[in-house]
């Protein structure tokens, strides 16, 4: 099973911006407790993180992967373009956020990503992904 994971804009920085808010743990760590923990589950995990919603649609319209994880960052509440794209590809999505949005800035209730997402796993900080991997491979290898 091949998985592609997606981060929005400024989470390159996780680890360093708001720790307050999004923890110590950077990225990079994500990234690989996540790899491991879909290769625990049979699957591989591909990752790009990128601060420019086009290159996070050309990445979703190679169409290389079974499942999709996206932390869409602020593109989450804001890019229409992005939720197009997703819906387009017609593979099963979970949107993840490490802060809980829903109880941050009105603007940030918004979520564009729900109605073409299969799941949304909100708040629970970086384990959130981990989180995230299990729900999209519970989907995916229910059929």
């Amino acid at each position: 099973m091949r998985l592609l994971l997606l981060n929005g804009p400024n989470l390159g920085r996780l680890g360093q911006r708001r720790p307050d808010l999004y923890g110590r743990v950077s990225l990079i760590e994500v990234v690989e407790r996540a790899r491991t923990h879909a290769a625990a589950r049979g699957a591989t995990l591909a990752h790009l993180q990128s601060n420019h919603e086009g290159a996070l649609i050309d990445r979703i319209e190679a169409l290389d992967f079974e499942g999709l994880l996206i932390n869409p960052g602020a593109l989450g509440h804001t890019s229409y373009a992005l939720r197009d794209a997703i819906e387009a590809a017609e593979r099963p999505a979970v949107e993840i956020h490490i802060s809980n949005v829903l109880e941050r800035e009105v603007w940030r209730r918004v979520l564009l990503l729900e109605d073409v997402v299969i799941g949304q796993v909100i708040g629970r900080g970086w384990p959130g992904y981990l989180d995230a991997i299990d729900v999209l491979l519970d989907r995916l290898e229910a059929g």
